[in-house]
């Protein structure tokens, strides 16, 4: 300190030059970047404080898609901050939103380039990169644009793979060569790639079926100690299973995997695959997310018994389909996890059809299961029954969510029969679940 600073008396001094550093260092973690520039210029101690590692260790980056001059400093910003605190890093989360045009992903790849480069010379603690929903098999990513991006992420995860625990690429849209290229980055120099997270939903674009690419099996068998592996059902085939059988059988705790309906999923997988890779990898457990894939003949396929399912998750978005029944599925294949399911996620259409005594029992058949949402046409007296369930202890849900589809517009009549559910059961709800129920008109 100066000379003048040491003339200063306790009395004259705020009570913030006596704040003890953990306490100044939270305050610090609170403000955004613009703040703590200029809390930094306040005095040596709060400068030094700026370059505390602990408040650069997560970053999330955000690149608006839309030209404005709001965000125009953005692409600036984000490579100033690589320069002075990237060395720090160690989660990173990129973001891209909706990019306008082919001038704005221009600039993006060229900003990335910058701060990919910058971040791999500077940086040996990044533990973590999440980089989604690029959509790069859009116009606006013209091809020399998507050649030198995918370029610059390569060339970075060559030199950073050793260090990556967490890749999270969803929503890129790649080609399947130009997707196997990219993971095979992770393994460069070394046989082998120790990412233990990886997320590739839609990493590839739709209609691909990634299950039989050779080039494929070939670079998911680099992956040694994956402990979380989230794909969609196009990539999934017995040469797959295989491999994280023999690879990753000691590490592998989850799989979370999509089946949309524009990706093939009509190939044929053996449930003894399924078996093998359950028996070998005791811990795993699956988990299912289905959009617009309801028939019961296409769920059946690949549902198999064999598998650890965990939780399941059906989405129609709204479409109707009056050839289409929910109840073999609800029926004959649902409960064929009665033992392992904890988690179930319903949003259909079914207008044609009542379900709420299937729905039931089967809430009843899942003694594991504390996780119960759906969006569906349903009798208000359906969530009474479940909550009555509940207070006798035939089940043990943790969270009831429920939005029920009515064909009238207005829903007086069913919110004041939820108010007197709801009181009711005031005890219970408050003390046990985490409820939400809502009346819904669907016009």
């Amino acid at each position: 300190m100066d000379e003048e600073s040491q003339l200063i008396q306790p009395q004259d001094q705020s009570c913030w030059a006596a704040l003890p550093d953990v306490c100044l260092r939270r305050v610090f973690w609170w403000l955004g970047d613009r703040d703590r520039s200029r809390a930094a210029l306040v005095c040596r101690k709060w400068n030094q404080m700026m370059y505390s590692a602990d408040l650069w260790r997560y970053r999330t980056i955000t690149f608006s898609g839309r030209p404005s001059r709001v965000h125009a400093s953005e692409f600036e910003s984000a490579l100033w901050y690589v320069k002075k605190f990237g060395h720090y890093l160690e989660h990173l989360e990129i973001k891209f939103l909706n990019p306008y045009n082919a001038v704005l992903t221009k600039k993006f790849q060229v900003t990335m380039r910058g701060l990919l480069s910058y971040l791999g010379k500077s940086n040996n603690r990044l533990k973590s990169l999440s980089i989604q929903h690029l959509e790069l098999d859009r116009l606006v990513w013209r091809n020399s644009i998507r050649s030198s991006f995918i370029k610059s992420l390569s060339f970075f995860l060559k030199k950073m793979g050793k260090h990556l625990d967490y890749l999270n690429l969803k929503g890129a849209r790649l080609t399947v060569e130009q997707g196997c290229h990219v993971l095979n980055s992770l393994s460069y120099l070394r046989s082998k790639s120790m990412v233990s997270e990886l997320n590739i939903e839609d990493y590839f674009s739709h209609h691909l079926a990634v299950y039989s690419s050779l080039q494929f099996h070939k670079t998911m068998a680099t992956f040694r100690s994956l402990v979380s592996l989230t794909l969609n059902y196009n990539c999934i085939s017995d040469e797959l299973l295989e491999n994280l059988c023999e690879n990753n059988a000691g590490t592998l705790w989850t799989m979370n995997v999509k089946c949309h309906v524009h990706d093939p999923h009509s190939q044929v997988i053996w449930g003894m695959s399924w078996a093998k890779l359950a028996r070998h990898a005791t811990s795993l457990k699956v988990n299912f997310f289905f959009e617009r894939v309801m028939k019961h003949e296409r769920l059946a396929r690949i549902l198999l018994q064999e598998i650890p399912v965990r939780s399941i998750s059906l989405r129609s978005c709204y479409f109707s389909d009056p050839d289409w029944s929910m109840r073999p599925t609800l029926t004959d294949l649902l409960p064929t996890f009665r033992h392992t399911l904890q988690k179930l996620t319903f949003e259909f259409n079914n207008n044609h059809e009542s379900l709420d005594e299937e729905l039931h029992l089967l809430i009843l058949s899942c003694r594991k299961l504390f996780y119960f949402k759906i969006w569906a046409f349903l009798d208000v007296k359906f969530v009474e029954r479940i909550l009555k369930s509940q207070e006798e202890g035939q089940c043990a849900l943790r969270t009831l969510k429920v939005r029920i589809y009515t064909n009238r517009c207005e829903t007086n009549e069913e919110d004041r029969t939820m108010r007197e559910i709801y009181r009711k059961y005031r005890k219970l709800i408050d003390s046990e679940l985490n409820y939400f129920v809502i009346a819904y008109p669907m016009m």
